[in-house]
């Protein structure tokens, strides 16, 4: 199952958690708003043995990896 990073629109907290698909709804887990927001995520890739951070840029739509902007 594929973890989605969320923050509250009501309250501001920033959480995590595991969905079976995006479409399952959520709420916060502080103060139960499901005012929530889906956060883009960048994600890490293991490759000969040592650990790299995607390069994927924030900002725009979509991060900027799309080279939309």
């Amino acid at each position: 199952m594929p973890i989605y990073e969320y923050r509250c629109q009501h309250c501001q907290e920033e959480f995590e958690k595991y969905l079976a698909g995006a479409t399952t709804a959520v709420a916060c887990p502080a103060c139960a708003s499901p005012d929530v927001m889906r956060k883009l995520s960048v994600f890490g890739l293991k490759t000969a043995g040592s650990f790299a951070p995607s390069t994927m840029s924030t900002g725009g739509c979509c991060g900027g990896g799309c080279g939309c902007h």
